[in-house]
């Protein structure tokens, strides 16, 4: 979240094309983490699922915005 706020208030849509490049890998990182969180049992089966899928989701929504943002960016 806060890489996407960082990048919002960059100069433009580049730097922010940038950061949310950074906000999609830093949601890769989190769920490297849940597996890890996961294997060594600090979270249930049922905890780890819906997190990841959470995880999952918000790397899709960040996508989605990426891609618009590209777009526009190529625009000008």
């Amino acid at each position: 979240m806060a890489n996407i706020a960082e990048g919002f208030e960059r100069s433009g849509h580049g730097e922010f094309h940038r950061y949310l490049t950074i906000a999609k890998a830093s949601c890769a990182e989190v769920r490297s983490h849940l597996y890890v969180a996961h294997d060594i049992g600090y979270l249930d089966q049922d905890t780890f699922v819906s997190l990841k899928k959470a995880a999952e989701e918000i790397g899709r929504i960040i996508a989605g915005l990426r891609s618009y943002i590209e777009k526009k960016r190529d625009q000008r």
